[in-house]
């Protein structure tokens, strides 16, 4: 029963998001997402972020039939949480090298390539240029 693990701050869903979570669901039985407090997107993202609450971004994610368990970490990376968990396998976009990734020396890491065209830079990049 495999356990996979991703995670990031999700704050505007798009077709490349639900494509990661297929594809984690056809690695293992459970799907994990760690993610971001809306403090830790503004660490990570700058004070202009998040665009959707922690507690809205939960709930959605929890409403995607690919993704079994959503945990908020408040960290800037999931790494105790990764600890925590101990997943079978990681799995992150493809601007991530496997060595690079947070949790590699715990597990296994498989990244998934990005779906071309979807980024959530580029939808906000969009709706700004509108």
């Amino acid at each position: 029963m495999p356990i996979v693990f991703t995670n990031g701050c999700f704050d505007v869903l798009h077709r490349g998001h639900i494509e990661l979570f297929r594809f984690c669901k056809t690695l293992g039985d459970k799907v994990v997402v760690g993610l971001n407090t809306d403090r830790s997107v503004k660490e990570n993202k700058g004070k202009n972020r998040p665009i959707n609450s922690q507690d809205d971004r939960k709930l959605i994610l929890e409403s995607i039939r690919y993704i079994d368990s959503v945990i908020l970490f408040d960290e800037k990376t999931p790494y105790e949480l990764i600890n925590c968990i101990k997943p079978d396998i990681i799995v992150k976009g493809g601007d991530y090298s496997a060595k690079d990734v947070v949790g590699s020396d715990i597990c296994k890491v498989v990244i998934f390539d990005y779906v071309k065209g979807y980024s959530t830079t580029k939808t906000l990049q969009d709706i700004a240029d509108r």
